[in-house]
């Protein structure tokens, strides 16, 4: 049996097409209540104040990150020169996050899901605190500082992405990922460069100290803002299992959908943060990859900003078409040259076409999860089945990178992996597609 309250509210779920379709790649349009009119005429409704209050946590909570995020690894590599390491770091984390997900999913269904958002920027604090407190031993201690990002990870965007749905609709989800996209973009281009520029100015140690307890107190203010954010009513028992079973059945556009977000996380798990890496091992210099982060994430602000504003719904299958097959032919120019150039030349093209690719993965799942009212009582296991997949795919990715570069550190290899890890975004469009295809 299915628990959860009978109703739910209207803009929480997509109306179906008359021809009995399902949910279709369209922009919904709803019944204005008390009257005759119609909601969403293919304009992006604006957002609500909790939704902006949820971005401003969002906003601080990336800021925190793109402070010292980028040079954690940064502070790894140069303690052991070793990207197996990194990969090590990098698994345990997407491991620990996927955990996270499936055993707090009981804790955001059944009881206080705001409480759930707090304690994960608060244990992201915590991470700062421990790699300040192993200072240049942190090395050693890659899985434990990996399993606490990843519970950090695991608790805040899980909490997060409930609340985003609850908050938003069909009409303005799309306004909101590029909103959420601008902010990210934006402490990704200034933070990144203040970190590169204060270590660089300091005494390098003390510049790692000075930045990771920035992001400390960034974290706690993030805590202390997500205190204005109203409680959310909760409802039904948590399925432990529904992934599992939802997986199982051929027939479901679940299924499906679990591809493609495999296929997107392939590609994060891996360039999420090898590409930054790359960047100060080819150039020596934090100020170097400051200024890497500074022009990449500008690029992003601006892409970020005109596609929350123009794509609409209809235009999502050929917006992430457009964005998957460009992200894997900005790759390319790295069979000719390593350096800086090739790589601000790659950081630059996939700031521009990432948001194609990525604002309709997001809003056409989210959509799916406020298909009809079943699938809104199941939403906090939809959402982590979501995470699953995405953290599946980022786990697999990770690991096929520890494989290759524990046997070689040839060139032609990195390039070859970056080039079939990168094509994964393929195969995210194969399987919307075929989504799309049996909804026609």
């Amino acid at each position: 049996m299915h628990t959860g309250t009978k109703h739910f509210p209207d803009h929480w779920t997509r109306k179906s097409s008359k021809s009995g379709a399902g949910h279709e790649w369209r922009q919904v349009r709803r019944e204005v209540p008390g009257g005759g009119g119609r909601e969403g005429s293919g304009k992006s409704a604006p957002l609500t104040g909790q939704s902006r209050l949820l971005l401003t946590v969002n906003g601080l909570f990336a800021a925190a990150n793109a402070l010292s995020g980028v040079f954690v690894n940064v502070y790894l590599w140069k303690a052991k020169h070793d990207f197996s390491v990194i990969g090590w770091f990098t698994l345990v984390h997407h491991l620990s996050m996927a955990l996270t997900f499936w055993l707090a999913g009981k804790w955001v269904k059944e009881h206080n899901k705001m409480n759930c958002l707090r304690t994960g920027v608060a244990v992201a604090a915590l991470f700062y605190l421990l790699v300040l407190w192993f200072g240049e031993q942190s090395a050693d201690y890659y899985v434990l500082l990996g399993a606490v990002q990843g519970l950090s990870s695991g608790l805040f965007w899980l909490a997060f992405n409930v609340v985003y749905f609850e908050v938003t609709d069909p009409d303005n989800r799309d306004r909101f990922n590029g909103a959420a996209g601008l902010l990210g973009s934006g402490a990704g281009m200034i933070a990144p460069w203040i970190s590169g520029f204060l270590i660089v100015r300091m005494q390098e140690t003390n510049g790692y100290r000075l930045i990771f307890t920035l992001s400390l107190i960034v974290f706690c203010i993030g805590v202390i803002v997500s205190f204005f954010l109203k409680k959310r009513k909760t409802s039904g028992n948590y399925e432990w299992f529904l992934t599992w079973r939802c997986l199982r059945q051929k027939d479901t556009a679940w299924r499906k959908v679990g591809l493609a977000l495999m296929a997107q996380g392939v590609r994060e798990g891996v360039f999420g943060f090898f590409i930054a890496l790359l960047v100060f091992v080819h150039t020596g210099s934090e100020m170097k990859l400051g200024n890497f982060s500074l022009l990449t994430s500008a690029a992003a602000l601006i892409s970020f900003m005109l596609a929350g504003r123009w794509l609409r719904p209809e235009y999502r299958p050929k917006a992430l078409l457009i964005g998957a097959v460009m992200l894997v032919l900005i790759i390319f120019p790295f069979f000719w040259k390593v350096d800086f150039v090739t790589l601000l030349m790659f950081g630059i093209g996939a700031a521009v076409f990432y948001p194609l690719y990525a604002i309709p993965m997001t809003s056409i799942v989210f959509d799916l999860i406020g298909g009809d009212e079943e699938s809104v009582k199941r939403r906090e296991e939809y959402i982590v089945m979501r995470e699953l997949a995405l953290n599946a795919g980022r786990l697999l990715g990770t690991a096929v990178f520890i494989t290759v570069v524990s046997l070689t550190r040839s060139p032609a290899a990195m390039n070859w992996l970056l080039l079939a890890i990168g094509s994964s975004p393929i195969a995210a469009w194969y399987w919307m597609r075929k989504l799309k295809a049996d909804k026609a």
